[in-house]
């Protein structure tokens, strides 16, 4: 059969019927973000396909492109149940007590906004990676931020905002890597060019969280004393488990990549549960002495399931659980669900005959920044994926800047600018769910606080139709 063009108003249909179903979950479910949404997933895709086979494409091809789209996040999943792991051995260990225990009496409401996103931002630039971040300082920032007081959705867009800046700027990132590929120029001038409109955006975040900071009328600060001391005799708190993260931070320095990383800072986490835990396994496996079996036993639970230390704090009792792999098993079935529909879309063609259209709209400079910004931001809520979302822009859009003389680095900006941000503010994309799902925060709580995710899109779009540091084409 032979394949045939799909109308525009038949290619819309599955977003629509997307959108229709997001939004009876979240007018009837408490958990919006639970397992009715990843139905609402497969029954669009469900739908794609049948448009697509409707229209001459085999359900051979369609089943592989939706094996395909999986398969590009495996690595995401393996790095999903590896934080899960880590976050229960880094518990067990004391390393996130510790953190939390020493953060207390350096930081205060006031500022711990502000340096939140600045701490956030200085490991994401050193390790490239704004994943490994959040899983390790920012869940213990995220612990700090609760025990003073803050709401954790403020305190996950001050992790996140840090995070994805210095995600954006590292030369180490994968998508500040892969945006200059897609448009056509170098890493270095990449980066530099970002500048122009990254820098400005984070200043204003800085801001904005020194303002609420100043602002917030906080009363976990009077409580900080109880918790130290539940800290200390619960816990056995030294700087020597400081060790563990620097050494994790390193190895991301120095190119390790994720997987082996964080799997090497889980199991680092279990030696130094047995090293200066003791006392906890003990009570966690209801044993008597610390040998091979309660050791192991306290060690393999923290990696899978929960795992809850118990203090004579309700408020600390909260900060010291984590659900190990096991709990990553919802996000992971978001993310595949996800990557089903996104695949669906895109090998039956809707995603590009969706896309066609917008390009026509785009003949001003502003106009064509402001439209490829939109349609990264479109990719990362239908296709699910971040690295989509800078691929398929920048291939759609590369010629129509150098028809209008405008230099590639225009481009890999608008594409970092847009695509690589806003991803983790959608609660399906692979981002959004895992930085959910790490800090324990929903997508939509932290949303709103994720000022340089939010301002990031609109400064670049600015720039355009403004004109500001728009650099064309050298003659020939």
């Amino acid at each position: 059969m032979e394949k045939k063009r799909i109308p525009y108003f038949i290619a819309i249909i599955p977003i629509l019927f997307l959108i229709v179903l997001l939004s009876i979950n979240v007018m009837t479910f408490e958990d919006a973000l639970g397992g009715s949404n990843q139905l609402a997933l497969l029954f669009s895709g469900a739908l794609a396909s049948i448009i697509g086979i409707k229209y001459g494409y085999k359900w051979s091809e369609i089943i592989d492109g939706i094996s395909n789209s999986i398969k590009s996040v495996a690595p995401a999943i393996i790095i999903l149940l590896l934080i899960g792991a880590l976050a229960g051995t880094w518990l067990l260990s004391g390393i996130v007590p510790t953190m939390i225990y020493y953060g207390l009496q350096i930081l205060s409401p006031e500022i711990f906004l502000f340096a939140t996103a600045i701490i956030t931002a200085i490991v994401s630039i050193s390790t490239g990676s704004s994943w490994s971040t959040i899983a390790t300082i920012g869940v213990a920032l995220l612990g700090i931020g609760q025990a003073l007081g803050l709401p954790i959705g403020l305190i996950g867009g001050a992790i996140i905002s840090g995070a994805y800046f210095g995600d954006k700027m590292s030369p180490l990132s994968d998508t500040t890597n892969l945006a200059p590929a897609m448009a056509g120029t170098d890493l270095i001038t990449h980066i530099r060019y970002m500048m122009y409109t990254t820098i400005p955006s984070f200043i204003i975040t800085l801001i904005i969280f020194l303002v609420i900071g100043f602002n917030f009328d906080s009363v976990g600060k009077q409580n900080v004393d109880g918790l130290l001391s539940s800290l200390e005799s619960s816990i056995n708190i030294t700087p020597w488990l400081f060790i563990v993260p620097i050494l994790v931070i390193l190895l991301i320095v120095k190119k390790v990549p994720a997987i082996p990383a964080l799997f090497i800072g889980s199991l680092l986490g279990g030696v130094f549960a047995i090293l200066f835990q003791g006392d906890l396994i003990m009570v966690l496996t209801e044993s008597d002495t610390l040998n091979f079996q309660s050791a192991y036993v306290a060690i393999i639970n923290a990696m899978t399931i929960d795992t809850n230390i118990v203090t004579d704090n309700i408020q600390l009792d909260k900060l010291l659980s984590t659900s190990g792999m096991y709990g990553m098993l919802n996000t992971i079935l978001l993310i595949v669900c996800a990557m089903i529909f996104g695949g669906a879309l895109e090998v039956t063609g809707i995603l590009k005959r969706m896309a066609e259209p917008i390009i026509k709209y785009a003949e001003s400079t502003g106009s064509l920044i402001a439209t490829t910004a939109g349609t990264c931001i479109f990719f990362n809520i239908t296709t699910s994926d971040q690295y989509l979302s800078i691929v398929v822009p920048g291939r759609m859009f590369s010629d129509s800047y150098k028809e209008k003389g405008l230099a590639p680095e225009n481009l890999s900006r608008t594409l970092e600018d847009s695509g690589t941000v806003t991803s983790v503010l959608v609660p399906w994309n692979s981002c959004g769910a895992t930085q959910s799902a790490v800090l324990g925060v929903a997508t939509l709580a932290y949303l709103p606080f994720c000022f340089f995710n939010l301002i990031s899109p609109l400064m670049t779009i600015a720039y355009g139709y403004f004109g500001i540091k728009i650099k064309k084409l050298k003659e020939s």
